[in-house]
């Protein structure tokens, strides 16, 4: 072999050794890069474990404080009107009293200033609730508040000229509409049937 032929084949081997060299290189840092990816990985994975060990902890947490609102919200729809009904049951109580005077008296005035006064306890009762009457007498017609069940001509239209069953407001709404008597102006028909009876 001659010289030359043996340097390039030196000279290749060095270049191919280089290449080697190199890609060892990249295997080396791919490795390390493998090996970092890796661990993040491991890290990522116990973080998400926590995320969900804490997430069905607060799950549980959550039906738990679910149940025990429900629980409560029952025991106070249960006895919400209790306070309400042991001040009606002192009114009931009078009442009774009062039945018994009135058998027991031939004075009727007395029966009825005894049921005047349980009156007034019992409205003291409802006001305290926000139970408020509704005024109508003489007041526009408003179909919110007042239900007509009777009609009486008039030359003024829509008044209120009598209540029939009071209404009632609590705290701002309706609970009971008023039944009224209400006027309204006299048909043509009824206008015409009058003035010919007056011929």
């Amino acid at each position: 072999m001659n010289e030359e032929t043996a340097k390039k084949q030196a000279k290749d081997q060095i270049e191919e050794q280089d290449k080697n060299l190199t890609r060892a290189d990249e295997t080396i840092k791919e490795n390390g890069k493998l090996e970092k990816l890796a661990n993040a990985l491991e890290e990522e994975k116990k973080r998400s474990e926590d995320y969900l060990n804490r997430l069905k902890y607060m799950q549980a947490d959550f039906e738990n404080l679910k149940k025990r609102l429900d629980r409560q919200l029952e025991e106070v729809r249960k006895y919400c009107n209790e306070r309400l009904v042991l001040e009606l049951l002192g009114i009931v109580d009078e009442l009774e009293v009062a039945v018994q005077e009135g058998k027991q008296t031939e004075s009727i005035a007395v029966f009825l200033q005894g049921v005047e006064m349980i009156m007034k306890k019992l409205r003291k009762v409802l006001e305290k609730e926000g139970v408020s009457p509704i005024k109508c007498i003489g007041q526009a017609f408003d179909p919110s508040k007042h239900e007509a069940i009777a009609r009486v001509e008039s030359d003024e239209e829509g008044k209120i000229i009598e209540e029939i069953r009071k209404g009632y407001i609590m705290k701002g709404k309706v609970i009971r509409p008023s039944v009224v008597k209400i006027t309204v102006r006299p048909s043509l028909k009824t206008t015409k049937e009058v003035e010919s009876s007056e011929r």
